[in-house]
């Protein structure tokens, strides 16, 4: 797995705790990225990558018209390239795959 996707992975298993319920900086659709770098059952790990995929292209779509929105377009991308690497180094080697 790569270092990104590890460090990403830490990043969310940090803040996923009982006492801290950190504010999502894009929440049109970064709940199901992070949802799908959290999921740990192989069998439910591709329902969610597809779920974040959706999440993000149609948060593309209306990003498509709005002359602001670098940043999130920076972070999109980004979600999109660790989706890639979840999608090659995890599903497609489920021993892998955190338990």
């Amino acid at each position: 797995m790569t270092e990104k996707v590890r460090s990403q992975e830490a990043d969310m298993a940090d803040r996923d705790t009982p006492t801290s319920t950190p504010k999502l900086q894009f929440p049109d659709w970064q709940q199901e990225f992070e949802a799908a770098l959290l999921e740990g059952d192989p069998q439910e790990l591709p329902l969610r990558v597809k779920a974040a995929e959706a999440a993000i292209v149609l948060r593309q779509q209306e990003l498509i018209h709005s002359s602001n929105g670098d940043v999130e377009r920076q972070a999109i991308f980004d979600a999109m390239r660790t989706l890639r690497t979840i999608q090659t180094e995890k599903m497609h080697n489920p021993a892998r795959v955190k338990k």
